[in-house]
């Protein structure tokens, strides 16, 4: 058992007590004897371990973590070449083999940089230099063959894929499809283009019916395909399910329509156009990666984790959330839009996490609120009854 500090200071005081009992009679000793002792009496205090709370003792509260998994910041690779050539007498088969090694060179560019996710254009196992008849003739022997390589390459580099193709269904229709596969090589499920051209429909291919948003391990995606992005029926859909990504596969490039569907939607979008400029968009409609006129595919890294809100009403919020997060926040103005783009670089704490903390208002809130405003009789010219 520990002896304290009081009986301590008296075992080692009783000698110089013994020895020298005169002197305790001067001041000095008398001095030195009192503040010994009252140093004793302080001394348990100041060498005492640290309370330890007992249960009914209420602890430092600090900031409760998000409940919903934050965002990730991805690695896309995009890719739009053209199409091989092949001989007008090439067998099927052998047809099938070239547009392997074809992808097999192409995706080799990107594989080295590990993307999540690899996007291709439409229809991209159709070869050039076939007529019509032996286009089908190619399709009825390729059958799976070019999308099980996809499946394998998928499972081997662990990402996830998009193969874009025409595909016969069960019913022996055909379909302009795009198949996501997953980082094991498994088929999550397929888009069916829902506006093909009226040449597409004349050659058997039927219309999709379907807007599916599939989730994926870094959030959830939206699928168009070429004649798609003229048509609003569509992007309405994307508008309510809010998917974080729109990957669109084509050999039409479709130009403002993009910047136009990223913005409306809230979302990337990721454009992969054979033959054309392959562009990566925010939700801003900015373009935040292409190809060259050297480059066929782009790859680069993205960040999912943003919101986008209206300047109005929130021009000091927007200062003192830049003034505490400083460097883990990014707020993006394109300029003239009125909104900006908040996206989250902290580790834990996510984008929509940081707008709650300073009640800043989301586009998406300000202009519902805006129309309840316009759509007030009180506030409406006299005889409007619209």
């Amino acid at each position: 058992m520990k002896k304290s500090p009081r009986v301590l200071y008296l075992i080692f005081m009783f000698p110089v007590l013994k020895r020298f009992p005169r002197q305790l009679c001067r001041l000095r000793w008398r001095v030195v004897f009192i503040t010994g002792f009252l140093t004793s009496l302080a001394l348990p205090w100041v060498m005492a371990d640290p309370p330890v709370p007992s249960p009914s003792t209420p602890a430092l509260k600090t900031p409760a973590p998000s409940t919903k998994r934050k965002k990730e910041i991805i690695t896309l690779a995009v890719l739009g070449p053209r199409a091989p050539v092949v001989s007008a007498q090439a067998k099927p088969q052998d047809v099938v083999r070239t547009m392997i090694n074809h992808w097999r060179g192409r995706l080799a560019q990107v594989l080295p940089d590990r993307p999540d996710l690899i996007v291709v254009p439409e229809a991209c196992d159709r070869p050039r230099g076939l007529s019509s008849e032996k286009v089908w003739d190619y399709y009825n022997v390729r059958k799976d063959q070019v999308l099980d390589f996809f499946r394998e390459t998928a499972r081997q580099n662990k990402c996830y894929m998009i193969y874009s193709a025409v595909r016969a269904a069960p019913d022996d229709t055909w379909r302009n499809a795009s198949v996501l596969i997953d980082r094991t090589g498994r088929i999550v499920g397929a888009y069916h283009k829902n506006h093909p051209t009226i040449g597409e429909i004349e050659k058997d291919i039927c219309c999709g019916a379907r807007a599916p948003v599939f989730e994926c391990d870094f959030g959830r995606v939206a699928m168009a395909i070429c004649f798609d992005l003229n048509f609003d029926e569509l992007r309405q859909k994307y508008v309510k399910a809010k998917p974080d990504l729109i990957l669109f596969s084509s050999m039409y490039h479709g130009g403002l329509m993009q910047a136009y569907w990223a913005y409306s939607c809230r979302a990337h979008f990721v454009g992969a156009v054979a033959g054309l400029p392959c562009e990566i968009r925010n939700p801003l409609g900015q373009i935040v990666a292409h190809t060259t006129n050297y480059f066929d595919f782009v790859v680069t890294t993205i960040n999912l984790d943003c919101r986008l809100a209206h300047l109005d009403y929130n021009w000091q919020r927007l200062r003192n959330l830049k003034k505490k997060y400083g460097p883990q926040v990014t707020i993006t103005d394109p300029g003239f839009l009125g909104s900006v783009l908040i996206t989250s670089q902290h580790e834990s704490i996510g984008a929509l996490d940081m707008i709650r903390e300073f009640d800043i208002e989301l586009l998406d809130e300000y202009l519902p609120r805006a129309l309840t405003w316009h759509q007030n009789p009180l506030y409406r010219e006299k005889g409007d009854q619209k």
